[in-house]
């Protein structure tokens, strides 16, 4: 026997502050590790340009950059739809921003990584003690949960009032 399911959706639009924020997660998301990892001599020079990583480093790193590239596009395409439900496309971008930064703290958690390479930690600068990109992760993400919350809060009282 099969199950009916019945979605609910809604027309009214979102707010422009949630799109946006998520927005920038979300090109951050497509381009920064374009720019930090391939193209920014600094970065690059501890990423696809250190001779020391080897080939099949370098492949799973090109390989985080296209899939940065090809989530981030989709985002972006579902977050400005203008049909359907605005407040599930706006969802689903959004987890699609954050799946990538929630990663580098998953990434952490395996034996034997660290968010810099050694030889390059005494150089790197740290923001609140971390490493940039944690840094830039906490920020994104912070930003994409106020984003949906305030999103979420907003559509209650919607709801509430009737409008």
């Amino acid at each position: 026997m099969a199950m009916a399911m019945t979605t609910t959706t809604t027309d009214k639009p979102v707010s422009r502050v949630s799109r946006a924020v998520i927005g920038a997660a979300l090109v951050a998301t497509g381009v920064g590790p374009l720019l930090a990892d391939f193209v920014v001599p600094r970065s690059a020079g501890q990423h696809m340009h250190n001779p020391n990583w080897p080939p099949h480093a370098k492949f799973h790193n090109a390989q985080y950059i296209a899939m940065g590239a090809l989530s981030g596009g989709y985002g972006l395409r579902l977050l400005s739809r203008r049909g359907g439900d605005q407040q599930a496309n706006l969802n689903t971008a959004a987890t699609i921003a954050a799946v990538p930064w929630l990663g580098m703290f998953g990434a952490l958690l395996f034996p034997g990584t660290a968010a810099s390479d050694p030889e390059f930690e005494d150089a790197e600068p740290k923001v609140l003690g971390m490493h940039p990109q944690l840094a830039l992760a906490l920020t994104l993400l912070a930003g994409v949960t106020g984003a949906v919350t305030a999103e979420r809060v907003r559509s209650g009282r919607a709801r509430r009032t009737g409008r």
